[in-house]
């Protein structure tokens, strides 16, 4: 490996590391180890972009790197285990697709984006064509697991998972503007705020966050 090799194998290396804990996510049976997983993956974002910062020269992404470091790998994992212990919620993770279907699903969703994002970003850097391959890997694994999980928490977490790889993706296009960047760490709060709120109000109306209890109230099952 040569030394102008490295920036390559370095992004590409946290890139895959975030995708690889997006079917870790999916794997996983126990809520706490979700949590654990989802502060593990903003761990690798906040290293994303401080490698990002460092290949660009953009000092930028270092506020970058510390916003994702303190949001993502510690005050939003703690908040998440916060609400699991006011919720009394230590259980196994209930799914709406079982978890061999959601890897598989998971798989056929990255082939996907391998075969969108490589051929429209023809001609642009190698390692930002990549590099938003691996992001929306990421943010479509995301959406999975909001789609597959019946727990309003883990709900949130695929949530949270989607938007570090809309960040992954944002870090990785060279010239973007901090104002941007802080834009989308807020929104990260809000929308933590509003799941928070969300759980909370399933919980206190129905006394339980597994969303497949809202069908009945719905009138899709008797």
């Amino acid at each position: 490996m040569t030394f102008g090799q490295l920036p390559y194998d370095v992004a590409h290396l946290l890139g895959g590391g975030m995708l690889l804990i997006s079917f870790v996510l999916l794997y996983q049976r126990r809520v706490g180890a979700v949590i654990n997983a989802l502060a593990l993956q903003g761990v690798l974002l906040a290293c994303a972009a401080a490698w990002q910062g460092h290949v660009q020269s953009a000092p930028q992404l270092y506020l970058t790197a510390l916003i994702a470091l303190g949001a993502k790998a510690v005050l939003i994992p703690l908040a998440l285990r916060t609400l699991l212990r006011r919720l009394d919620l230590h259980r196994t993770v209930e799914t709406a697709l079982g978890v061999g279907p959601s890897l598989v699903a998971g798989v056929a969703l990255v082939a996907l984006a391998i075969l969108v994002v490589l051929p429209i970003t023809a001609g642009n850097r190698a390692i930002a064509r990549e590099d938003l391959a691996l992001a929306l890997s990421v943010v479509l694994l995301g959406m999975l697991m909001m789609i597959t999980r019946r727990n309003a928490i883990l709900q949130v977490v695929g949530l949270m998972t989607l938007e570090n790889g809309l960040i992954l993706a944002a870090v990785g296009v060279a010239g973007m503007p901090l104002v941007v960047e802080l834009s989308t760490a807020a929104l990260v709060m809000v929308l933590l705020v509003v799941g928070g709120v969300f759980v909370f109000q399933i919980r206190e109306r129905f006394d339980t966050v597994d969303i497949g209890f809202l069908e009945r109230h719905r009138g899709e099952s008797g």
